[in-house]
This record gives structure tokens, sequence and C-alpha cells, in this order.
């Protein structure tokens, strides 16, 4: 019998990386206790004021022992501050700012990617092995849902004073009245809001999920609004009569089965001068360039779970999310479109506007 020797500086260099993955899986765990604080109204307990778990059980409606336990795994990771001689739990200002309320600065509504991605692993193992993806459908309603509370605070906040002014002349046509559409639409908070904000234009969004839909009919009504419809549409079939004036496409275009058809459709349907307006992910089509990206982590592994999945279970692409600038601006050129322009974002550092127009 043999055995491998491994240098002492192996054994230290392992024993050193060793706490990686450790905190790692921690964090993952307090993700899920985020989730939980966030979606049972805790974070907003704690938030205001301090409290014991008694207290903070009390002001959530919710059972102590559970309570108890959930600020245990807060506390010990940062989150909350526990003084032990009062046994009261805070969750400071600074920290508050960032876990609740309905602006695009809570972060608290990403602990969800944890929970509702995980629900299909299995599934994306299998497709590992055996090819294929996980279809869209199985990720439904949790993931409509997911990405529409990920979405609300940042366009309530950002895209009609922030995406908007990044669009050159844009504002001012949907002023005066073009047609436009939103596709891939979702739960068509955007489209409701760019609607409101402009009466004069007529807007239609597209999605291919009916359950998304129906909720994006039902806030339009909320709003009282009467220049937007939505309909049930696979995008690569973007009809182009009547002409459109500006396509909007936010987070839609790399999760396509054929997002080169797609960039085609929306050429096509665009009338001469229109604007194409594809709000993506910020990232690099080279992985060398994204190793210090921050976020590069978490993109990765949104689309190994998610958006390539999807898209392979179509036969499709398979762009991912990563699919990168580089890639992105290429395809948007095949398509035929001209004067192709990448802004960032303001107050997100995780994503980029691509401008990009049809030719006059």
């Amino acid at each position: 019998m043999t055995t491998t020797q491994h240098p002492d500086n192996d054994d230290q260099a392992a024993e050193a990386f060793a706490e990686r993955p450790f905190e790692t899986y921690t964090h993952g765990m307090l993700a899920l206790m985020i989730d939980l604080a966030h979606r049972t109204g805790l974070l907003e307990a704690a938030a205001a004021g301090p409290g014991t778990s008694e207290e903070l059980a009390e002001r959530a409606g919710l059972s102590e022992r559970y309570v108890l336990e959930c600020l245990g795994a807060l506390a010990t990771g940062g989150i909350l501050d526990y003084d032990s001689a009062t046994g009261r739990y805070t969750l400071p200002p600074d920290r508050a700012i960032v876990l609740i309320g309905d602006g695009s600065l809570n972060l608290a509504p990403i602990s969800r990617l944890v929970t509702v991605l995980s629900k299909t692993l299995d599934e994306v193992a299998s497709a590992f092995r055996d090819g294929g993806g996980v279809p869209y459908s199985r990720f439904r309603p949790e993931f409509t849902e997911l990405m529409d509370s990920l979405s609300r605070g940042f366009f309530d906040g950002q895209l009609i004073d922030g995406v908007l002014p990044l669009t050159g002349d844009l504002p001012a046509r949907l002023t005066d009245g073009v047609r436009v559409a939103d596709i891939g639409c979702g739960s068509g908070h955007s489209t409701n809001l760019l609607a409101k904000a402009y009466p004069m234009s007529a807007f239609v969004g597209y999605d291919i999920a009916d359950d998304a839909l129906d909720r994006a009919r039902t806030e339009a009504t909320a709003y009282g609004l009467t220049n937007v419809s939505f309909q049930q549409l696979d995008i690569a079939g973007l009809p182009s009569e009547p002409p459109l004036d500006a396509v909007f496409a936010f987070d839609a275009v790399h999760d396509q089965a054929d997002p080169a058809a797609v960039l085609d459709r929306v050429h096509a349907a665009l009338q001469p001068g229109g604007i194409f307006v594809m709000f993506d992910t910020k990232a690099s089509s080279r992985l060398e360039n994204n190793l210090a990206n921050p976020a590069a982590t978490m993109l990765y592994s949104i689309s190994t779970l998610h958006c390539l999945t999807v898209s392979l279970a179509e036969g499709g692409a398979g762009l991912g999310a990563a699919w990168g600038e580089e890639l992105a601006t290429r395809m948007l050129a095949d398509a035929g479109f001209v004067d192709i322009e990448v802004r960032d974002v303001p107050d997100d550092p995780l994503d980029v506007v691509y401008l990009a127009r049809r030719a006059s």
C-alpha cells in the first residue's frame, strides 16, 4: 500500500484555505436567515428600535422561539447587535438603510435568490450529467415574485430619473407621444411606470409568463392607466407592425433561447432612427476580465442556476448572464444596430445600459 506524502507547506496552505469554504457556507446559511427575517417582518420590527426576542416577536406577530433562534444567527452573523446586559437586539440605522424599505437601497430581497434557486438544484445537477436544462416554467411563480421584489425598488427610484436621462432625446420624444414596447417585461412594473410618466405615449409589455402579466394588468388598472397593454408572447416573435419608436429590455435578452433572433426582431420592429434600450448585467465576455469583479461570483452562479439552464432547456444558445459587453455589442451590430453605446447605471454597479439605434 502506498501513501501520498504532502509537504508541510501544502498542509498549511490547505488548512488556511479550509477557512474560505467554511466562511462561504456560513454566509449561505446567513442568507437564508436574512430571507426569513425579511419576509416575516422581523427586520422591520428590529429597525423600529431595540428589543428582546419577546418584544421583537410581539412587534412582528411571530413565534418567540423561532425569533430567538433566528436572532442568534443574525447577531453572530453581524447583522444585528446584541446587548447581553439587557437581552436586547438592535438593527443600527446604517444597516437598516440597506435591509428595509421600498427603495433601491434595500438589499434584503436579494437573499431570496439563494432560497428560490436552490429549489431546482437537483434538476440542474441532472442537466450537468445529461445535458438540456430546467425550463422556465419550473421557476414560476416564485421567480416572478423574486424578480419583481428585486427590481421594483430600483425602477421606482432610478428608471425615470436615472436610466432615461442616459438615452438622449428619448424622454422628449416620450413626452410628445411615441409607440414603445417593453420585452420580457415580467410583472410589468417598468412598463407601468413608463406609461404613468408619459401619458401621451402608447406602451405594450410582452412576456411569456401569464402569471406575471396578470400582475402587470392588475397594477395598470390600479394606476388608472389607459395607454398600456400587456400580451403573452415569445419575444422572438416580436411583431414588426405597427413599427415602434423605442424598445426596452430589462435583463431579458441573455435568458432567451435564441437571443440573436430576438435582436433581429427588435431591429425589424423599430422605425428608422428608433432606439433600443437594453438594460443588462455589467461584465466582460472574458473570464480573466471578471476575476476582480466583486459581483462576478454571484453573476456566474445565478447564470448557472437559472439564466443558462432556461435557455438550454429550449435547445437554445445558452448565453448566460455573463455574456458580457464584448459579445453583446457584437450581437447588436450583427443585428444591424448602429451608434451602439454602453452607459453605466447611476447607483447600480451591477448593470449597464446598452443604447442602440436602427439607422435613419
